[in-house]
């Protein structure tokens, strides 16, 4: 399958969307109703029966009732919803990693300790996110199905350009609700099985996917977690040195970020870590990922402002 780029397939950088995967019925005719719509993206089947069920899609209760998301009808709640961060990425040696802290917040205040912000998309690709936390995780599931469907359709899986393209549709589509406060950016990343290296995807709100080399982070605490891996970052560094890496990075960043946690060893919660190589999709167990954390937290009980980077 091409690249998203050169139009051959859907999404804001290819042809038509409403072109994607539709076909006619078992009968050769086009069938009416519920069955008349047969397409590979489950997203745009739920769109064509049910928006409302669609992530950011708030509807009014009643055709009478003022849209909640209108300016000045009081749906300033919206602020108040759990917004999670920071997500950190790097490529690695025959992979990538993916690692996010556990915090969420509601305005100043610490909604929750042991949020899972980082999550697997299928067999070789993972995602996490940042923002509002209820709208991020419909978005997750949406994307899980979206990709069991179009391979159940299609007798084959989606190449990685094509994950990272439906996903960036689907992050347009909530564009009318991220003007409203319900904001949600994704960090896409897999195991590319044509190139067999890891790759990285971007997003705005308004959906533009961009791949990122070498290293990359989401959310709030990003600028302090990319001033940490510019610094830790090796070319080729193996898959155990780029999760030390990462978990440094989310140290940094919850070193400065309020919104951002760090290991909580009292409370046996540290980051979420997954790589994602030729063997798949791994999520380091608790145990694992608790001694990595335990052994950052030592080391800057000698060195408060972490490793330092060689000046020759």
């Amino acid at each position: 399958m091409g690249s998203y780029f050169d139009g051959s397939q859907p999404g804001p950088f290819g042809g038509d969307p409403r072109a994607s995967g539709r076909g006619q019925g078992a009968s050769g005719g086009t069938p009416s109703g519920f069955l008349g719509l047969q397409t590979s993206s489950f997203t745009d089947f739920v769109a064509s029966h049910s928006p409302g069920l669609l992530p950011g899609r708030v509807m009014p209760a009643a055709p009478a009732d003022p849209d909640p998301r209108a300016p000045g009808s009081g749906f300033q709640a919206i602020r108040d919803l759990p917004h999670a961060t920071t997500i950190v990425a790097a490529i690695c040696d025959g992979g990538v990693v993916l690692a996010g802290d556990r915090r969420a917040t509601a305005g100043n205040m610490i909604a929750k300790r042991d949020v899972e912000k980082v999550f697997r998309s299928d067999e070789f690709s993972g995602m996490g996110y940042a923002g509002t936390g209820s709208v991020g995780i419909e978005f997750v599931r949406l994307f899980q199905v979206e990709l069991e469907h179009y391979e159940k359709m299609e007798g084959r899986s989606l190449s990685l350009e094509g994950k990272a393209n439906r996903l960036a549709f689907m992050v347009r589509g909530n564009l009318g609700a991220a003007m409203q406060g319900l904001v949600v950016v994704p960090l896409f990343v897999g195991y590319d099985e044509d190139s067999a290296q890891g790759r990285i995807f971007s997003y705005d709100v308004a959906g533009g996917p961009c791949e990122e080399h070498r290293y990359y982070s989401i959310g709030s605490g990003s600028p302090f977690a990319q001033a940490a891996l510019k610094k830790l970052y090796a070319d080729g560094m193996s898959a155990a040195n780029a999760v030390l890496a990462c978990v440094q990075a989310l140290y940094d960043a919850a070193d400065d970020d309020s919104a951002t946690g760090g290991p909580d060893l009292p409370r046996r919660i540290f980051p979420i870590v997954a790589t994602i190589t030729a063997d798949g999709y791994r999520r380091l167990s608790d145990a694992e990922a608790g001694d990595v954390a335990g052994h950052v937290v030592r080391e800057r009980m000698d060195r408060p402002d972490g490793p330092a980077a060689r000046l020759r």
